[in-house]
């Protein structure tokens, strides 16, 4: 455990989720590697002094390979420059931008740029900085990280820092959120105080559906909040973002969720059935690693990104294909490892369904009133959830 927090240096730290030994969730070893992939402890604390949920160990980990952007980010990246354009959070046409670490790729300056902003020259000040792609959360010292954002802010400018709330991962107990090389998890009250102590006032926060509650908060030097912030602040605090004690659920979620995937499977391989799984993104590899044994894992995961074809699932022997490999199988089921995917994928792959197979989101097995799915009729529409602040 370490001894002080990522960006306050101080603490304690307390363990509030340990998921064990994991394998690189990033990296896809090639599929004829079948050496031993490295593992690396997986712990989630909590600051007791300024509540940031973060990776409690460091882990030197390979490079990626490339992923493809999901729609569901680029719609709600869209989503968040329309409404903040809309609230007249942007400045004039003309002003610049400069945006932090995409390492999952997708950018917020296409969009940007279609409502006038211009890229600003590098390590030049910006009128707009925007972390947007979840790049903060991969920077080991939080503090560094975020100074280096805030500092490119230039005068009267404006910080845009989105992130998965930890509010959603306590209320839809996404445990397979955690994952390496992700090293903080961000609330709303939190990421108030840590822009404080750097000399910026939020000034307003956005939620979005996105992983079940993604939040952008704007940010200014000296900003002062508005209603928006108090909402989000009561309904994170609510959740128990700062208190340990909301974390336990966590802990029984992975071992209910391992083992309603487990049993899906092995009763679909005792009947016959091949079930393949869809979505090799970092949080599937979470799971999977956490069924401990190659015999209960899918046939094979497809994903669209090109990278990642012949490739294999970090820490088992499942090879990863192409989405037309996927069809051209002919499965019984697929497993759909990332639930956000689910909608994107019945809709562009329809010739599973034809074929006489079904889709499955793997984290409403158990749960009978999520797991029914209707039939695909055009587009097809995005699993049910929770809502989140508006």
């Amino acid at each position: 455990m370490a001894s002080s927090c990522r960006f306050c240096r101080s603490g304690p730290l307390t363990e509030v989720l340990d998921l064990g030994s994991q394998p690189a969730c990033e990296y896809f070893p090639p599929l004829d590697d079948r050496r031993p992939d490295p593992l690396f402890p997986l712990r989630l604390a909590l600051c007791a002094a300024c509540g940031l949920a973060q990776l409690a160990d460091d882990a030197v980990l390979p490079d990626e390979p490339v992923g493809t952007e999901p729609a569901a980010l680029r719609e709600q990246r869209a989503d968040a420059v329309a409404r903040l354009h809309a609230r007249g959070v942007l400045p004039p046409r003309g002003a610049t931008v400069a945006e932090g670490w995409t390492p999952h790729g997708g950018s917020w300056i296409p969009d940007l740029a279609a409502h006038g902003l211009r890229r600003a020259e590098p390590g030049v000040p910006a009128d707009v900085v925007v972390d947007g792609a979840f790049g903060l959360m991969h920077a080991a010292d939080q503090r560094v990280a975020l100074r280096e954002l805030v500092d490119r802010v230039a005068p009267g400018g404006v910080l845009l820092f989105g992130f998965h709330s930890v509010e959603a991962i306590l209320r839809e107990l996404q445990w397979h959120a955690v994952r390496l090389g992700h090293y903080a998890y961000y609330s709303t009250p939190v990421v108030r105080d840590m822009l404080a102590e750097l000399g910026f006032g939020v000034t307003s926060a956005h939620w979005f559906p996105l992983y079940g509650g993604t939040v952008v908060v704007v940010a200014r030097r000296g900003g002062e909040p508005d209603d928006s912030v108090a909402e989000m602040i009561a309904v994170e605090t609510a959740t128990g973002v700062r208190d340990p004690a909301a974390y336990a659920p966590l802990r029984a979620a992975v071992t209910e969720t391992t083992t309603a995937v487990r049993d899906h499977l092995r009763a679909a391989a005792a009947a016959g059935r091949r079930v393949y799984g869809y979505g090799a993104a970092s949080r599937a590899v979470t799971l999977l690693a956490a069924l401990d044994a190659d015999g209960d894992q899918p046939v094979a995961v497809a994903d669209a990104s090109p990278a990642k074809w012949g490739r294999r699932m970090p820490g088992t022997g499942v090879g990863v294909v192409a989405p037309a490999d996927l069809v051209a199988a002919r499965p019984d089921e697929v497993l759909v490892l990332v639930p956000d995917l689910l909608a994107e994928v019945r809709h562009a792959l329809p010739e599973i369904e034809a074929q006489g197979g079904t889709w499955t989101d793997c984290f409403a097995l158990g749960n009978t009133a999520g797991a029914k799915l209707e039939p695909v009729s055009g587009a097809a529409a995005p699993r049910p959830r929770q809502k989140g602040p508006a």
